[in-house]
């Protein structure tokens, strides 16, 4: 892809394991209402591609979609205990302004970084634990509809019907990305449920290329590294976008290492 991405919300954790992984791989507008550090800015990134801004900003948004044909959007309140004022404005309004600007510029794919959170309520007390170990076969595979565990999920369940209107009225390609536990490193420790949605830093910026390289209409994924323990299909990813993900949760042997990380 010759033409500049849009990554919004790139100061945080899942805009920096992309960045860590393929930052010198395109040609990126970082987009954050955080000034970006030196040391979080990836080799070649100019500081003219560096926009401090806010998604809720129709102008912010304008300046820097300018040109792109691909927009990674990360940037909204992250928080699972966020208040209705702060995800209607940030992760519902915000979502909204992106997508219109996406629209107006030309943009041709559009990656949306939804969230666990949006399907949550699946996880009920009749099948946990057992959901979250190897031996349990029950999986959600992206045709569910949303069972948001809070309001920051149901801010990522409408960011996806967003999606939805924006591909069928404007043609925009559109891929929902339900993100799992993304942790540096490796897996989280006496966690089963993390363990089972783990996602680790280079799966995501695998994934996330694969966003900006495949070929899609409108598709809902899930965001997980090739877990033995998993409730979330990734079949779906993996047919839709060649998603190919190295890391597994089973491999971490509680020291220090993931097996055949690099």
């Amino acid at each position: 892809m010759d033409e500049p991405v849009l990554l919004t919300g790139a100061v945080g954790r899942v805009g920096q394991a992309i960045l860590r992984h393929i930052g010198t791989d395109y040609e990126w507008r970082l987009l954050d209402r955080a000034p970006m550090s030196s040391s979080k800015r990836p080799e070649g990134i100019d500081a003219d591609d560096i926009y401090i801004g806010d998604v809720t900003d129709a102008d912010d948004v304008r300046e820097a979609i300018d040109g792109c044909r691909a927009v990674v959007h990360l940037a909204g309140d992250p928080r699972p205990e966020a208040p209705w004022d702060s995800v209607l404005q940030n992760n519902i309004d915000g979502t909204q302004t992106m997508f219109e600007a996406a629209v107006e510029a030309g943009v041709e794919k559009f990656a949306f970084a939804s969230s666990n959170h949006a399907v949550g309520a699946y996880e009920t007390e009749s099948r946990t634990p057992d959901l979250y170990r190897p031996d349990d076969d029950y999986r959600l595979d992206g045709t569910e509809p949303p069972r948001p565990t809070n309001l920051y999920g149901v801010s990522k369940a409408t960011g996806e019907v967003l999606g939805r209107y924006y591909h069928d009225h404007h043609g925009l390609s559109v891929v929902n990305v339900r993100i799992g536990n993304l942790t540096e490193g490796h897996p989280p420790i006496d966690y089963e449920r993390g363990q089972a949605m783990w996602l680790s830093y280079r799966d995501c910026a695998h994934l996330f290329e694969r966003c900006l390289l495949a070929d899609y209409d409108y598709e809902t994924i899930y965001g997980i590294s090739d877990n033995d323990r998993k409730y979330y299909s990734i079949e779906g990813a993996r047919e839709a976008l060649g998603y190919d993900p190295q890391d597994n949760s089973a491999e971490w042997d509680g020291d220090d290492h993931v097996d055949g990380e690099r």
